[in-house]
């Protein structure tokens, strides 16, 4: 029963997030900043969840949990690489939609092209370094040839627990790591929102304040899931020991949060088209 509802969640997203990139790149209304961040996205979810589900759905069908050192960090490597990439371009997609919302009349000349480039290669720069600290950390503190993991995952928390050394070095290094790619990247999107709102509430018209809130809502309900998620995850494995917990708890994070994503922007695009169009 397991397998199939994971297989089938594991389609769908793959599906939904194909389905987004093709319509972004077919068609020509949606060739804008917003929409190419939204094709990166969908394409980082597809790399994003296939770290985890095929080996899962394998590790259902063998019914063992087991898995080598090598493969063990090159997972935890690619899990890390595609959330923190996760999370760069929301934070990315923010400052598009300050941008658009405060300076519209600059907007096409702020979001240009090779601007939008850079900011995608700059959030993969910064992505790669995150994965590469995770391994020299983990390859720092533990050495196994064969682990059998409490999850379905190379939960790089887990894989710090499994070390030799003190619990107090590993807790010193999550929350260094938190706080270097965790809190900038809440706080651009914090900023950015900020500023979104306190232009709004300058705009006489309700119509337009509702207007310009509306263009936010597919990202602010993508940034609740994904974030809301990820501090679930942080705050159980910090305070709670379950195995089982942190399971369920990721699960939430790395599977549920990309299946609905396409469902979350599906809408947009629909929209935007519809609205371009007439």
């Amino acid at each position: 029963m397991l397998f199939g509802l994971f297989l089938s969640m594991y389609l769908i997203t793959v599906l939904g997030n194909l389905l987004i990139i093709l319509a972004v790149s077919s068609d020509p209304h949606l060739h804008t900043p917003t929409y190419f961040f939204l094709s990166i996205l969908s394409l980082d979810d597809i790399c994003f969840i296939s770290t985890t589900i095929p080996k899962m759905l394998m590790n259902l069908q063998s019914h063992s949990r087991a898995i080598s050192y090598a493969g063990c960090l090159t997972q935890m490597c690619l899990f890390i690489i595609f959330c923190c990439m996760d999370a760069m371009l929301l934070t990315v997609m923010a400052y598009d939609r300050f941008v658009a919302i405060c300076h519209p009349l600059n907007y096409p000349l702020i979001m240009n092209p090779r601007l939008c480039v850079s900011l995608v290669l700059l959030s993969l720069v910064v992505s790669l370094l995150d994965g590469q600290v995770h391994v020299w950390m983990a390859l720092q503190m533990t050495d196994f040839k064969v682990l059998e993991i409490p999850n379905f995952f190379c939960d790089p928390s887990q894989i710090l627990d499994l070390s030799c050394r003190d619990t107090l070095s590993n807790d010193v290094f999550r929350y260094d790591v938190a706080i270097i790619y965790g809190f900038p990247t809440i706080f651009g999107i914090l900023l950015s929102y900020y500023k979104i709102i306190c232009s709004m509430l300058r705009i006489p018209s309700s119509r337009g304040k509702y207007k310009a809130f509306s263009t936010c809502g597919s990202h602010l309900s993508v940034v609740c899931l994904f974030f809301g998620t990820a501090l679930g995850v942080y705050v159980e494995s910090a305070v709670s020991h379950s195995s089982r917990g942190s399971a369920v708890s990721s699960v939430m994070y790395t599977v549920v949060t990309p299946f609905l994503n396409p469902f979350i922007y599906s809408l947009r695009c629909s929209d935007q088209a519809v609205e371009t169009r007439s």
